[in-house]
Parts: structure tokens; C-alpha cells; sequence
């Protein structure tokens, strides 16, 4: 809604189109058909073309979405631009804004990504990394948002290898909880050595390509090199933390200087002076206001903060994206039409996702399930890392990283969350506390539906010869194969499951008691799923994150860069 003709009556500021509608208690946007702009006397005047928006480089115009058919349309009469209840067509709808509109913002060199409108919808730069994952899913979702370090764009120039590819500089997998009263986001360190699988590249014509996959190499190799796309990080991503990844979100330099300037600035804090020459940042200690090249100079400092390197930028940025996200919620953003235009506007040009949310409908869908967290709930931490020998890279910890990445996929929130969601988890906690029978007792069949070959005979000989339950056999294959480990028992046999679920290391929503009671002998059944990860290794995660490490809470408002 701008110069470019899209539904703007003359010079109209389209944030004064906004009206308020007392029956839903939301805003809309109304927009004047674009023939009713046309004078009596003009009946036969041409259509403006000249300001049309062009097709985004990345996107064929033959394949970009319609702007729309219009119906006809009667005459136009003379009305106030602000009618109660102006007729709408089907591909004219009213757009809304309400107390969920706040999705998440990507930020440190990486990305931003707001709710975006209909109209707008063209501003959205899709990669095609041949999957279509549905947008919102009823359990938990994960997406990861990338920053590459490509230096195109004004002003970009000076910011090291010119006409470089890219690489993924800036890497967070975002975990929402499948109840969305909790969020974790994990920021994968750039330098973190890891292998690289094998992904499939879709080309321009349409054909896909596989990318072979590299071992032992720097995780932000995963983008740009070698032909790799977004989608290549994700398959990384899900490959070092276990988690399934649906999404990506990326966007450039570009994106940290429009965003922060949209948002009129971020508020960030310094425990000290810091004078880097090398991002340029020069600001006092205490706390600034921060914003377009200054910002991205902000997230891009680390030879000037705690030990010079990347761990110690990624906190910086976590800080940042923590104001950002702050302020949006606070300081009337989501309550004012022409502060939520204007973010959409930058927000969507400084977006690039996959097409399986290629559209404003999508990202809205989207957006809603992602606005449900409470910033007092969403944790920013970094994925537990050693440093490697060679000094100037690092080796994951698994030791710190594997139980946090199991709290992850188990849905375990890093903070405290609502009393009722607790007291519901408490309440299941509570079938395993209780009389245990002896291991010698327990009667169960193993079967096997997390997908691994031989993982039933496995778990037999385990519970055999070292936890010493002779009356265990072996059922087969399970009828399907099953996402998570169940033990389904009844309820006079639950002193053998709760003593099953120990040596396995079960969690609470892994025992699915029944109503009956068994026959005497009668065995329970025990379901291996994808979450299985070896006989002996607990499934269950932890009840909380490893001691040391680093994380930041959203709502912290203390957190100063030293």
C-alpha cells in the first residue's frame, strides 16, 4: 500500500484506512476499490500500470500469485472513505490485527518475521527445498531461522568477502511447546564442527539435485557452499539436535537495519565501553537505543565482548532479539494500524521461507500458534560446546548438549510455566511414584516400532541379562511404527511397570495404564519408538537443564554485554 498502486486512493495514507469494528473488538483495513477512485466525468480512464510492484528476482513472474480478479462492479457513488460496512468481494476481505499478531521477530544477523498482510503477500521471497510441510502443526513445532552473511544490499559492501555466497552466520532452532505455553530457542555456534548429510537441492528449472553431504566440517558451510540451500541447515539442524524441523526463516544484513529502524531502535545494555573496529561499534557502557547500521554493528561485535569469539557474539544477539521482542509487545506496536503496517511492509521485503508458508494466509496461521507463548516462558540458549584443538573451532559437548536436547524433544520448558500446565504434568509424574516390584517379577513383550533394526532383541537380552527379568520375550515388530516408547499395563500390574519404567527411563507420558485389571501371568507391552536411543539409555529427559549453561529468559530486562 504504497506508491505503487496497491489498493491506494490517490495519496492516502493507508494507515488512516484503518477502522475500528466494535463488534469483533479488532481493527480493519479497508481499501476502496481501485475503480471507485475514478471520477464521474473520467468513466473510460486508463488503469494506472506504471506503479505496479515487480516480481521479487528470485521468483519468476509467470509463477507469482495472482493479484487478484476483480468482479464487476456497479457504478460508484459518493461515500465516506470510512463506511460502517462497505461491501467486500471475495479476493477484498478486511484484514484484521488482534492481541495475537505478534508471531517472533529473527534478528542478530539472521532474520525478522512478523504477521504480514494479504496485500503484501508479494513481498515474501520463497525457497522451494522440495517439501511442503503444513504450516501449523497440533503438537510442537520447530524452525529454524537462519542470517547468512551475504553482503548484498546498500551499504553492505565494507562487511568482509564481497560477492561471497553466504554462509549460515547466524543459526536458531525455535522449539514451541505443543501446549504453546513454553519456548526454547537454540543457537547453534557457526564454528561448531559437525557433518553435513546429503540434502536435495531443487533447481531453478524444477529438477532436484543432491548435494553430497561433508564430513567433519564448520556448521555454517551448511548454506551457500557447495550449492547448498536453507535447506540443507535445516537438514543439519535436525541432524545435530534430533528434532524434527519443518520451517526455515532467513534474511541478511539488511533485515537487522530495517527492522530495528521500523521498530524505532532496541534498547540494549553494556556492562562496559566497547570500541570495535572491526563491526565499528563504539557506544559507552550503560544502555542505548540502538538502530539501523548501529544495530547490525551491535549484533556483529565479538573481539570486544567476554573471549573475542563466536559464543560471546551469539549472546549479544540473544540480547537483542529479547529487546526487540520486548518492546513489540510494549510499547503499542501491536495496538497501532500504522506501526503494524509499517513492520509488515519491512518485515516481508527482509523475508526469505520455504513454500510450505510461502504465503501471508500461512504465515498467519503461523504466527498465531507462535504469539500464544509468554515472553516470561521462551528461553534463548546455545547448544553446549567444547573447544576443539585447532583453537579456532569448536566440537559439540554431549555430555551438557545430549540431556538438553532431550528436554527439547520432550517438550521440558527451560522456565517455569503456567501452575496449571505444571500441576497436569505433576499429576502424570505421579504414576511413577509408588511400590516397586522386584525386577524378577516383572512380566512385559518388547516390540519394536521405533523403526531400527533389531532394537526389540536388544532391549530383551538388556532386560535379561543385566536388569535380571527373565519373564520378558520378545513380540516382533509392532503393527506401526510409533513416534514415542509406550508401556501399557493394567492397573494391578503397576508396581511391575513402575519398576520396568525405571531401568528404562521412561517418562511419566510413556505408561498408559489401563481400567481392567490382568489375568495372573498375564505380560504387559512394552512399545519401542523413534525416541529410543539404545538399551540402557534413558529415554526420559531430564527434570532440569544441565548445570552451566548459558541461557537468557525473554522477559530479562538485566542483561548487559560484557
Amino acid at each position: 500500500m504504497d506508491a505503487q498502486g496497491h489498493g491506494r486512493d490517490g495519496d492516502i495514507d493507508p494507515a488512516d484506512q484503518w477502522v475500528f469494528d466494535p463488534n469483533t473488538g479488532n481493527y480493519e483495513l479497508r481499501l476502496s476499490p481501485a475503480g471507485e477512485t475514478a471520477s464521474a466525468a473520467e468513466p473510460h480512464a486508463a488503469p494506472r500500470t506504471t506503479g505496479r510492484r515487480r516480481a521479487p528476482e528470485s521468483e519468476p513472474r509467470g509463477r507469482r500469485r495472482a493479484a487478484g480478479k476483480r468482479e464487476p462492479e456497479k457504478a460508484a457513488t459518493p461515500a465516506s472513505r470510512r463506511k460502517p460496512k462497505p461491501k467486500k468481494s471475495k479476493t477484498k476481505k478486511a484484514l484484521y490485527w488482534g492481541s495475537g499478531t505478534l508471531a517472533f521477530l529473527l534478528v542478530g544477523g539472521s532474520a525478522a518475521a512478523y504477521f504480514v498482510y494479504q496485500h503484501l503477500n508479494g513481498n515474501i521471497n520463497k525457497v522451494d527445498i522440495g517439501e511442503n510441510n503444513a504450516a501449523v502443526t497440533d503438537g510442537p513445532m520447530n524452525i529454524v531461522l537462519i542470517g547468512t552473511d551475504r553482503r548484498d544490499g546498500k551499504g553492505n559492501e565494507g562487511y568482509g568477502d564481497a560477492g561471497s555466497v553466504g554462509h549460515a552466520d547466524t543459526t536458531l532452532v525455535m522449539h514451541v511447546s505443543g501446549d504453546r505455553t513454553n519456548a526454547t530457542v537454540l543457537s547453534i555456534p557457526r564454528d561448531m564442527i559437525t557433518d553435513i548429510p546429503d540434502c536435495t537441492s531443487v533447481q531453478d528449472d524444477g529438477s532436484k539435485k543432491v548435494i553430497p553431504g561433508e564430513r567433519e566440517a564448520r556448521f555454517n558451510t551448511s548454506l551457500g557452499q557447495e550449492g547448498r540451500d536453507p535447506g540443507c541447515t535445516m537438514k543439519t539442524a535436525e541432524k545435530i539436535t534430533g528434532l524434527d524441523i519443518t520451517h526455515f526463516m532467513m534474511a541478511d544484513f539488511n533485515a537487522v537495519k530495517s527492522m530495528s529502524t521500523a521498530v524505532g531502535g532496541v534498547d540494549v545494555c553494556l556492562a562496559k565501553d566497547i570500541n570495535d573496529p572491526k563491526s565499528h561499534l563504539n557506544l559507552k557502557a550503560g544502555k542505548h537505543n540502538i538502530k539501523g547500521e548501529q544495530a547490525l554493528a551491535f549484533v556483529r561485535t565479538r573481539h570486544t565482548v567476554g573471549f573475542g569469539g563466536d559464543l560471546d557474539r551469539i549472546k549479544l544477539q540473544q540480547q537483542f532479539l529479547s529487546s526487540m521482542m520486548r518492546k513489540m509487545k510494549g510499547n503499542g506496536t501491536l495496538s497501532s494500524p500504522s506501526k503494524m503496517w509499517s513492520l509488515a511492509n519491512t518485515a516481508t521485503k527482509a523475508l526469505t521461507v520455504d513454500t510450505g508458508i510461502g504465503s501471508v494466509d500461512k504465515l498467519v496461521s503461523l504466527g498465531k500458534a507462535l504469539g500464544k507463548v509468554d515472553l516470561k516462558n521462551m528461553t534463548f540458549t546455545t547448544v553446549p560446546v567444547v573447544d576443539n584443538t585447532d583453537g579456532a573451532t569448536v566440537l559439540l559437548d554431549k555430555t551438557k548438549a545430549e540431556p538438553l536436547f532431550s528436554m527439547v524433544q520432550q517438550d521440558v520448558s527451560l522456565t517455569e510455566v503456567k501452575k496449571k500446565e505444571k500441576a497436569a504434568k505433576e499429576k502424570q509424574a505421579a504414576r511413577l511414584k509408588g511400590a516397586k516390584a522386584d525386577a524378577a517379577e516383572v512380566r512385559a513383550t518388547v516390540l519394536n516400532g521405533s523403526g531400527q533394526t533389531g532394537a526389540a532383541q536388544e532391549t530383551l537380552d538388556w532386560m535379561q541379562n543385566t536388569e535380571g527379568m527373565p519373564l520378558t520375550s520378545n513380540g516382533g515388530n509392532a503393527p506401526a511404527d510409533l513416534e514415542k516408547t509406550t508401556l501399557e499395563y493394567a492397573p494391578n500390574q503397576a508396581d511391575q511397570a513402575r519398576r520396568l519404567a525405571d531401568s528404562m527411563g521412561l517418562p511419566a507420558s510413556a505408561m498408559k495404564e489401563g481400567t481392567k485389571d490382568a489375568a495372573p501371568k498375564a505380560e504387559m507391552t512394552l512399545t519401542l519408538g523413534a525416541d529410543f536411543k539404545g538399551a540402557g539409555t534413558p529415554i526420559s529427559a531430564p527434570a532440569q537443564a544441565p548445570k552451566d549453561i548459558q541461557k537468557v529468559e525473554a522477559d530479562d530486562k538485566n542483561v548487559c554485554a560484557k
